[in-house]
C-alpha cells in the first residue's frame, strides 16, 4: 500500500461490511495474525470499539480473543469492567466502560499502569473514560444497517496503528467493503 493510500485510510477510514458472523470471525482472525507478532515482541496495542448497543463490539472481541488462543468462556466485562486473559503467554485485557458515570472512575480503578504496559487492550465504550486513555492504535466504528449487516470503519491514530491497518489491508480485510 502506498503511503498516500495508507494515510487516506487512516484519516477517512477503511470501510467494510460484515454480512454474516463468519465475516466478523474472519476479520478477527486476520487481526489476530497481525497482532500476535507485535504482542510477542512486547508491544502495547490499544483498540477502541465504538458503536451503539448491539452493534457487535463484544461479538468481535470474542472472535478476536478466540483467534488469539483464548479457550473456555469469554465473559463480557460489562459488570466487572475488565476481563484479563493470557493466551499463549500474551497479556490481553478486554475493557467495557459502559457503566462509567464519571471519567474519574477510570483513574480511580488504577488502569493507568495496564495501559502504560505491554499487551493488547480492547476497549468498548472508550468515550466513557473522558479522554484519559492513550491514543488508540486502531479505532473501529461499528454500525448495524436495516438488514442486520454491520458496517465497520477502521481508523488509526498512531504510526503503529497505520502499520496494523496496512497489514490488514494487504491481507484483504476490506474484501467485503461493498454492501451486498
Amino acid at each position: 500500500m502506498s503511503l498516500e493510500a495508507r494515510d487516506a485510510a487512516s484519516q477517512d477510514g477503511a470501510r467494510q461490511y460484515w454480512h454474516t458472523e463468519d465475516d466478523c470471525a474472519l476479520d478477527a482472525q486476520a487481526l489476530a495474525c497481525v497482532l500476535t507478532p507485535l504482542l510477542q515482541q512486547g508491544a502495547s496495542v490499544l483498540i477502541e470499539l465504538r458503536g451503539t448497543l448491539g452493534a457487535g463490539k463484544t461479538t468481535f472481541t470474542r472472535h478476536l480473543l478466540r483467534a488469539l488462543g483464548v479457550e473456555g468462556r469469554i465473559k463480557s466485562p460489562s459488570y466487572a469492567v475488565v476481563e484479563p486473559y493470557e493466551p499463549q503467554g500474551l497479556p490481553v485485557w478486554h475493557f467495557d466502560f459502559y457503566r462509567f458515570v464519571d471519567p474519574r472512575e477510570w483513574e480511580d480503578a488504577g488502569f493507568r499502569d495496564i495501559f502504560a504496559g505491554p499487551g493488547l487492550k480492547v476497549v468498548e465504550w472508550p468515550d466513557k473514560a473522558g479522554g484519559l486513555l492513550p491514543a488508540a492504535d486502531l479505532l473501529m466504528d461499528l454500525d448495524t444497517d436495516a438488514q442486520g449487516a454491520r458496517q465497520v470503519v477502521l481508523r488509526t491514530h498512531t504510526t503503529q496503528g497505520n502499520d496494523i491497518l496496512s497489514a490488514l489491508l494487504s491481507v484483504g480485510v476490506t474484501s467485503r467493503s461493498t454492501k451486498a
